[in-house]
């Protein structure tokens, strides 16, 4: 049986998504607006036929997938190379903290996006290649039609780029809690169906973040 559709979700709200700051691979847990994000986000994916649910193994993804799979009837499969982006030095700071406190790297972040690495931190390219790897990985072992992939922002925009590269813009977000579905035709190319769906919070606040180098 070969994967048809992939549905992409981005974990519930933390106290630092609240607050502007960028997590990378910290261990912050859910608030309980992100509980009830991903609760409501469990109603509705129990409900679309998902074979398996992969998770990144960050703190906010695991207790993302712990809410999902208590309806789903199965546990995550965690995988770190869904993680995040790694920021090293910038762990903790807001976007204006990042750019006031490290004027030149970000200068420098600006010029070269997929290339620049971040002190103590990873490029874009290299997320990018983990999270391909992860996503190849997860198609080869074959769990059935729809399966489930529980990731981060920059991870996300990384596989939307290589999936669907003449459907991503810039544009697309991914809020918390958001539902991003790919599916595959029959030639093998993949179609992004929805992006960014958050219907199912059934009008829960969440928040909509674009990457580092996409400052608006």
């Amino acid at each position: 049986m070969t994967v048809k559709r992939v549905i992409i979700i981005r974990p519930g709200e933390t106290d630092w998504n609240r607050q502007g700051r960028w997590q990378g691979w910290v261990a912050v847990p859910l608030n309980e607006h992100g509980r009830r994000q991903a609760r409501q986000l469990a109603l509705y994916i129990r409900n679309i036929g998902l074979s398996a649910l992969y998770s990144s193994d960050l703190k906010r993804a695991v207790e993302t997938a712990a809410i999902l799979s208590e309806q789903l009837g199965f546990p995550p499969i965690l995988d770190s190379r869904l993680r995040e982006r790694q920021i090293g030095a910038w762990q903790g700071l807001t976007l204006d903290e990042m750019c006031a406190w490290y004027p030149d790297d970000y200068a420098l972040l600006l010029e070269d996006p997929d290339n620049f690495k971040i002190p103590g931190g990873e490029s874009r390219r290299e997320v990018r290649e983990r999270a391909l790897q992860a996503f190849n990985g997860i198609l080869a072992q074959d769990r059935g039609e729809t399966v489930g992939i529980i990731s981060h922002t920059t991870a996300i925009h990384a596989l939307l780029r290589e999936l669907v590269p003449a459907e991503y813009t810039s544009e697309v977000a991914v809020s918390n809690s958001s539902v991003t579905t790919v599916t595959r035709g029959e030639d093998g190319i993949w179609k992004l169906v929805t992006a960014d769906d958050v219907l199912h919070l059934e009008g829960l606040e969440t928040k909509r973040y674009p990457e580092l180098e996409d400052r608006r």
